[in-house]
């Protein structure tokens, strides 16, 4: 690598993008587990939620307090607002969130199609430019500025837009392909003049309507790195999000790890932990309820599966003939112990007597009957809350922070 080489982040939109996922979601337990997973694994950023949505506040703050315990550490969190004043007030005065993309949209069909003739593309200008000057007022400590729908918005626009975001503070310019609409080539020409002019980190936000959200991620972060600038793809786990998706993170972190044209040559963020693939996709996969499919890249049963004779016996011979990696850097080959015999479970009817004894098998240990009965409220309201058996993580995790488990249970309408 070359000294002063530029970078490429993983800033993962799970629990911001990929909940929006038509007819799924997550409950706020699963998102706050989703953000442990993120960071164990070295992801750099999650755009953790909305702040300005009042079922998410005091999950938004209960994150936020574990990030000051050191629980989430060194992962930034950061929340997303549409470019407006009244979500950056509203936003600073109900959490204490300390990063922010703010969005809105470009293109002249969106402006047109979404504004109804109410806004034209000055007036989005100007409101962008508003909401990051107050974001910055209120000490938001970094600012991305999303430009949605880029890639069907004219260039000359697109980087007078990114250079008054840049001029009023904007730390990062969000390119969104929000249709699906690039293809690799059109996405690496367009994010390459864009950083040329602009010059500050450029985000590469992907969805999969034609199939090529992983190719146009990392030819967009290619780009701006050529162009002289670190570029931060968006992702989510196991590529959820609306329609067809967003990047598939393993995939993308695969993809710049392996992929001729960027191993060796181009900087993924060095505190990347692979290992730790297999268990996030794992509980992606039921948090959302989604089985994840049989040839998904690196996690699906048959990433790894040889039938053919020639694949088997060249496979056998040596692994390398047919595998670009080893399934061992993804954390695979971990047994699945399944009780076979007696089961006890913790759910939203446990009785005191089981539900110690779920923890014992976890080797959790209560002082006694009281402080046993405090953490099996939270774990009743936890299965409520999922609807779902808890997880052993799941279940660790209200034992060791039940002041942030509580928080993030209670939700009170206005």
């Amino acid at each position: 690598m070359k000294k002063g080489q530029k970078k490429i982040y993983i800033l993962d939109v799970t629990n911001r993008d990929g909940v929006q996922t038509s007819r799924l979601g997550l409950a706020k337990l699963e998102k706050t587990m989703i953000n442990i997973y993120l960071n164990d694994m070295g992801i750099h950023q999650s755009e953790f939620g909305f702040p300005v949505t009042h079922h998410e506040t005091n999950y938004i703050n209960a994150n936020l307090e574990l990030v000051k315990r050191g629980v989430i550490k060194p992962m930034i969190l950061s929340g997303w607002v549409r470019a407006v004043t009244k979500d950056v007030i509203e936003a600073t005065r109900v959490t204490r969130v300390k990063h922010l993309n703010l969005s809105i949209s470009t293109s002249k069909q969106m402006t047109k199609g979404k504004f109804q003739g109410r806004l034209n593309r000055d007036d989005v200008m100007k409101m962008m430019i508003d909401a990051l000057t107050l974001a910055k007022k209120k000490g938001i400590k970094t600012i991305g500025v999303n430009a949605e729908d880029a890639s069907r918005t004219d260039m000359e626009y697109l980087i007078r837009f990114a250079l008054a975001a840049k001029d009023h503070g904007a730390d990062r310019i969000r390119y969104c392909d929000t249709l699906g609409y690039d293809d690799p080539f059109t996405i690496s020409e367009r994010v390459y003049e864009l950083a040329r002019a602009v010059g500050i980190p450029i985000e590469i936000h992907c969805h999969n309507d034609l199939g090529m959200v992983v190719a146009c991620s990392i030819a967009g972060a290619k780009a701006a790195n050529d162009a002289g600038v670190d570029a931060y793809i968006n992702t989510t786990v196991n590529g959820m999000g609306e329609r067809a998706g967003n990047a598939d993170m393993v995939s993308v972190i695969l993809a710049i790890k392996f992929a001729s044209g960027f191993a060796g040559k181009y900087m993924l963020d060095e505190r990347i932990d692979l290992s730790k693939a297999w268990k996030t996709a794992k509980y992606g996969s039921y948090a959302f309820g989604i089985p994840i499919p049989v040839n998904q890249v690196a996690v699906g049963e048959n990433a790894f599966a040889h039938e053919s004779g020639i694949h088997a016996d060249g496979a056998l011979k040596d692994r390398r003939n047919y595998e670009l990696y080893d399934y061992e850097i993804l954390g695979r080959g971990e047994p699945e112990l399944v009780d076979t015999g007696r089961m006890i479970t913790a759910g939203e009817y446990s009785g005191i007597k089981g539900f110690r004894n779920v923890y014992e098998k976890l080797e959790v240990r209560f002082k006694n009957d009281k402080e046993a009965a405090r953490i099996l409220e939270l774990v009743r309201y936890a299965n409520v809350h999922t609807q779902k058996p808890l997880t052993e993580d799941e279940l660790r995790f209200i034992a060791k922070h039940p002041d942030i488990a509580r928080k993030i249970f209670t939700m009170a309408p206005e």
